[in-house]
């Protein structure tokens, strides 16, 4: 697996918790983040990141700011991405299964790097369950892509 890793001024401390993770579990990444302590704007990290995980260079992304919301927001605007924003492990692992999703964003002012941590391993670590759920995704994935197809639960 290979992860894009970004934040802007506000995420420097979870991002770095999650690095250590992240060389700790053996996990290939980047990390485009800002490492300045001055304010930047995060859709000049969200969207760049969010284009290269949507091309399949990288598998997934993790995206931190000071809430996680403007990360969430920036990245969803990108076809292809399903960013999810998580602030505790049963959501980070139905995101996962029930959304595959591609992106976790996280606030570093809602959350703190021990958990951070907990919610990246479980994310990491759990698989898409499909079936039912990969239904869903075909629709919202049709829709996004301006190409209208039934999926095929509604045949």
């Amino acid at each position: 697996m290979k992860v894009m890793i970004t934040g802007d001024h506000a995420g420097n401390g979870i991002r770095n918790e999650v690095k250590k993770l992240l060389d700790e579990l053996a996990i290939e990444y980047e990390d485009t983040g800002c490492s300045c302590e001055y304010s930047v704007d995060y859709p000049d990290y969200a969207l760049p990141a969010a284009e290269r995980v949507a091309s399949g260079e990288f598998d997934r992304g993790i995206f931190i700011c000071g809430t996680g919301i403007g990360m969430s927001i920036s990245a969803n605007k990108v076809n292809g991405i399903r960013c999810a924003l998580v602030s505790d492990v049963y959501s980070a692992r139905l995101t996962r299964r029930h959304n595959d999703s591609n992106v976790l964003a996280m606030g570093e002012r809602v959350i703190g790097p021990g958990l951070a941590r907990e919610i990246t391993q479980t994310w990491l670590e759990t698989e898409f369950d499909g079936g039912r759920h990969a239904n869903r995704i075909e629709k919202v994935t049709a829709y996004e892509t301006n190409q209208p197809k039934q999926a095929a639960g509604d045949r």
